[in-house]
């Protein structure tokens, strides 16, 4: 049985300050809950708030890191340095660093095989574009990205990496897949992890639904068979996100 995980993508908001500050207001709302809560912070602000949840159980995550373990990257981040802070999790291939940074589908899986070495799970995000989708290839191009996200990365190492489906025309739209469309797109992961490796590894692999989720269609979107949690955006910097941790 697959473990639920949510994860919260606080993307670039908060001060350190505020930060723990949030963190503190609801975390006894997140913790407990029958789901993996992560929350995604800023760079500057992992070590304040991991400090803060300490014993809730609640983990932190980053949101993107270098594929290189050091190295003359003027302001990039290593796998190495936030395995030494005690980061569990982290971002990669976010669609927001692939439209804004440049990030291709290679690099994602040179992320997620250095995450991996050291010790990190990768959160790997893959979905496509509203025009995409119009044009009727979301099956081809999520089987393809999975396929060259997860090239290389051995069996054992594949049960310990998260996948999240994010249609772009979805984040920060307002603008949510149905639970039939998120499902789809979720299971053609599945179906092509089974065909990577088997189909033992691929009920293994947690695959999470991402895109203007919130506290009206979570539960609907975490019930379907191969969604298992979220990668929340916006609603994760509210209050109610431990309403959306629980659904």
């Amino acid at each position: 049985m697959r473990k639920k995980i949510v994860a919260g993508n606080w993307k670039m908001n908060k001060s350190p300050v505020e930060a723990v500050e949030f963190a503190r207001s609801i975390k006894d709302s997140v913790k407990g809950s029958e789901a993996e809560a992560v929350f995604c912070t800023p760079f500057v602000c992992l070590g304040p708030v991991m400090d803060e949840l300490k014993g809730s159980g609640i983990a932190v995550g980053a949101q993107n890191m270098h594929f290189e373990d050091s190295g003359a990257f003027t302001g990039e981040i290593s796998a190495p340095m936030l395995k030494a802070m005690g980061v569990p999790f982290v971002i990669v291939g976010h669609s927001e660093r692939r439209q804004y940074f440049g990030e291709t589908d290679e690099s994602v899986n040179l992320k997620a095989k250095k995450a991996l070495v050291h010790g990190l799970t990768p959160i790997i995000c893959l979905g496509e574009t509203l025009e995409q989708r119009k044009q009727g290839i979301t099956t081809d191009l999520v089987r393809l990205q999975t396929r060259i996200a997860m090239s290389g990365i051995e069996k054992a190492d594949a049960k310990k990496v998260v996948i999240a489906y994010e249609p772009i025309w979805a984040i920060g739209t307002g603008v949510t897949a149905t639970d039939a469309q998120a499902e789809e797109a979720c299971g053609d992961v599945r179906r092509v992890l089974a065909e990577i490796y088997d189909n033992d590894t691929a009920e293994t692999i947690r695959i999470q639904y991402g895109g203007s989720v919130t506290v009206d269609n979570a539960k609907g979107l975490f019930a379907m068979p191969n969604i298992d949690g979220g990668l929340v955006g916006g609603a994760s910097l509210k209050p109610d996100f431990g309403v959306i941790v629980n659904a």
